[in-house]
């Protein structure tokens, strides 16, 4: 049902800022277009009767119209009038409703037929006619309303240092959905993971931040709707300001535009814990797909802008994503979006910062990546978005340049691609070079060094949602993805896993013994190296999705957390290896030890000799000693205070059997005593006042890690006095 609003009940308006702004007296609308001839805002009432509003002025790209008397609550959205000429590149449909791309909440699901489709279903070519508008979420009109926050001012506020954290990959759903101490109603909810309880166990393990898969506003796929799946990650966007509602306790309770106030409850009950929240943000492509998929949002309104189009055939997108579609982050209006979007979720919501998916798809104004691209200069002009955590997934689909890495600018970090396939190999005993893993370990001064930037431009991984969890890293030799319906033909098959012996869960005390050190090892060496350490969540838990490592349409108990069987000693562990890092600066240096400050970092072979280039140059090396001393030259605090520790032999073996070590010469009259033993659930009785000293011989179990503290207090006694 629809009526015609009359032109006296509307004002121009203002063409800024784009999206519903509400003011006193009614709520100004603007939308970006400059293909559309015509511009209608549709508002619907609460049994979905529909009234267009001719939307009359336009300035510089730019439609805004100002209604009396519309305020929050206000379902709306606009249809573009004006050619549909797939041939050029333009597809105006006023059939279709489109959603407002500056809306701060979305309402309703969607209703896959062919009315969404914004081409008629035997004629790609041609505009459908069918209407969208009972098919589609709505956008929202949302009133800032002030917020008691207890953090203050974010674009004052000091984020906890590069070097000092700790990073936390997690689903806001997956995460509570099966949490005991979280109320039912709140689980799988921005509210649920704001909860005491899921905020207690992030504390209790100690990490410093988390990292949020995708909550803008997404739409699955109709071919996962069709297998009665959906895009559980959430990496399929169609509203970049709005939290997806399907996280949304308070809308869950039927409360319409709650996810807002929700989503920033969520984000002050984490801050107050100390614990800062980063987002996974999606810029490269949208829920749209390809030219013969939906129409939204962004297709509808201005196609040419929004997406790279293929200039030999405007038809089809350019796509560097592997979802259909890229985004044309060359363009002014694609550019705004995405910059107004980054600065409204550090001022509005206050997080601290974005991990970019498939990042160098941002940088392709013309096609290859660059590093002077527009997107890059803005956020490092933007006073806002600059001073955030700033993070690149470094590689994209398809392209000659499509892998990234070491190749973003100063101020950006990068997930380390390379740490985590070469620290996969090594520990499943594959000659990757033992100068490879020293380099890895010490923050990949091969990148990052010579450019000048820190250890910390390395974001260190070994698992991620992308793929196996840890004790499927160490379980399964072959991906498992048949619950996803494609016949276990997708996701990756070069996963650089072991499975100890046998294939997916067993009763083999050798084999789960062997599979629990193998998780050990791996945690101890991306706990310890120099880098900014993320961690899947659940890993600590021992969290497995039975093999599948492309769980993105699981939106069930193959990915929710499993807090009813939690593995309790490797939580513990894990738990004692995030306070060893906390604890000691050493393990968080935040630049690279050259000349005469190298002397900080030795490396030494077993028999405890100095590495020799012979030595380095072995292609089948498996183990080595590496001596940190914490008092030489050491970094300094933000206050100044020189941050010296104590020094630490870091002794590691992944032969598949036991190496006996010699504590090599480091420091005169050096005493050590064991911290860490990966072959060792519970550190040994008495290890923690036995001493070792130079020329004493330690057995390192089979691909384990034995990590040895040297206290300061102790450096001065001589080697032949008396132990204290």
């Amino acid at each position: 049902m629809t009526t015609a609003a009359a032109a006296p009940d509307t004002l121009p308006g203002n063409g800024f800022p784009l999206g519903a702004t509400v003011s006193d007296g009614g709520t100004n609308f603007a939308v970006a277009s400059g293909v559309a001839d015509g511009m209608l805002l549709c508002l619907f009432d609460a049994a979905g009767a529909e009234t267009r509003i001719p939307m009359r002025d336009y300035d510089a790209g730019v439609w805004h119209v100002f209604v009396p008397g519309i305020g929050a609550g206000q379902e709306y959205g606009y249809r573009a009038t004006g050619p549909y000429d797939p041939a050029r590149g333009v597809r105006c449909n006023p059939a279709k409703l489109a959603l407002d791309p500056y809306a701060r909440a979305l309402t309703g699901p969607v209703k896959f037929g062919p009315e969404i489709l914004g081409h008629s279903v035997t004629d790609q070519d041609a505009p459908s006619d069918a209407d969208s508008a009972a098919s589609v979420p709505r956008s929202l009109v949302v009133a800032d309303k002030p917020f008691p926050w207890r953090d203050g001012d974010p674009r004052t506020h000091r984020r906890r240092g590069y070097a000092d954290t700790i990073i936390y990959e997690v689903h806001v759903k997956g995460f509570t959905m099966r949490h005991p101490g979280v109320p039912p109603e709140l689980r799988g909810t921005y509210a649920g993971l704001g909860h005491q309880a899921a905020v207690a166990h992030l504390l209790d393990l100690g990490v410093t931040a988390v990292e949020l898969l995708p909550v803008h506003e997404n739409i699955p796929e109709a071919f996962l709707v069709r297998r009665g799946l959906t895009n559980y990650w959430g990496y399929n966007t169609i509203g970049y300001f709005a939290p997806h509602q399907g996280y949304s306790a308070a809308v869950r309770a039927g409360r319409r535009g709650g996810q807002v106030a929700e989503f920033k409850a969520m984000v002050d009950a984490l801050h107050a814990a100390g614990i800062e929240v980063l987002l996974d943000v999606v810029f490269n492509h949208t829920a749209e797909g390809d030219h013969t998929g939906p129409t939204f949002c962004h297709r509808g309104l201005d196609n040419p802008a929004y997406y790279r189009l293929d200039p030999g055939d405007p038809r089809h997108y350019l796509d560097t994503t592997g979802c259909g579609n890229s985004l044309n982050a060359g363009d002014p209006v694609t550019l705004q979006l995405i910059m107004d979007s980054l600065r409204y979720w550090i001022t509005e919501m206050h997080v601290d910062g974005y991990r970019f998916d498939l990042a160098p798809t941002l940088a392709r104004q013309e096609g290859e990546f660059g590093t002077r691209s527009a997107f890059f200069d803005l956020v490092a002009q933007d006073p806002v978005v600059s001073r955030a955590k700033l993070i690149a997934e470094p590689w994209d689909v398809g392209q000659m340049d499509s892998y990234d890495l070491g190749r973003f600018p100063p101020a950006w970090r990068e997930w380390n691609g390379r740490y985590r396939d070469s620290m996969r190999d090594f520990w499943r005993s594959h000659a990757v070079g033992i100068g490879e893993f020293a380099t890895r370990f010490c923050g990949s001064a091969d990148m990052y060094g010579r450019a000048r930037r820190r250890p910390t431009a390395s974001v260190n991984l070994i698992t991620v949602h992308d793929g196996f969890t840890l004790r499927d890293l160490v379980s399964y030799n072959d991906k498992h993805n048949e619950a996803n319906g494609e016949s276990n033909r997708d996701g990756t098959g070069d996963n650089r896993s072991w499975n100890c012996g046998v294939e997916g869960p067993t009763d083999d005390p050798a084999v789960r013994s062997l599979r629990q050190r193998q998780s050990r090892a791996m945690l101890t060496t991306l706990l310890l190296s120099f880098g900014v350490p993320m961690l899947l969540g659940g890993d600590e838990l021992g969290r497995t999705q039975r093999g599948n490592n492309n769980a993105y349409c699981q939106d069930n108990e193959i990915t929710w957390f499993d807090w009813s069987e939690p593995d309790t000693g490797l939580l513990g562990f894990t738990r004692r290896l995030i306070a060893l890092r906390r604890a000691h600066p050493v393990f968080r240096r935040s630049r690279f030890l050259a000349g005469a400050e190298a002397s900080e970092l030795r490396w030494f072979a077993p028999a405890g000799t100095e590495m020799t280039a012979a030595n380095w140059a072995d292609p089948n090396a498996l183990a080595i000693a590496l001596y940190l001393d914490g008092s030489d030259d050491p970094d300094r605090a933000a206050d100044g205070t020189w941050l010296v520790d104590d020094d630490f032999l870091v002794l590691v073996n992944a032969w598949w059997e036991p190496l006996d070590f010699a504590v090599p010469a480091t420091r005169p009259g050096a005493r050590w005593q064991v911290e860490i033993d990966t072959y060792e659930l519970v550190r040994p009785a008495g290890s923690a006042t036995a001493r070792r000293q130079e020329g004493d011989h330690i057995t390192v179990g089979p691909r384990c890690v034995v990590v040895l503290l040297g206290p300061r207090e102790l450096r001065s006694v001589a080697v032949g006095s008396q132990e204290p």
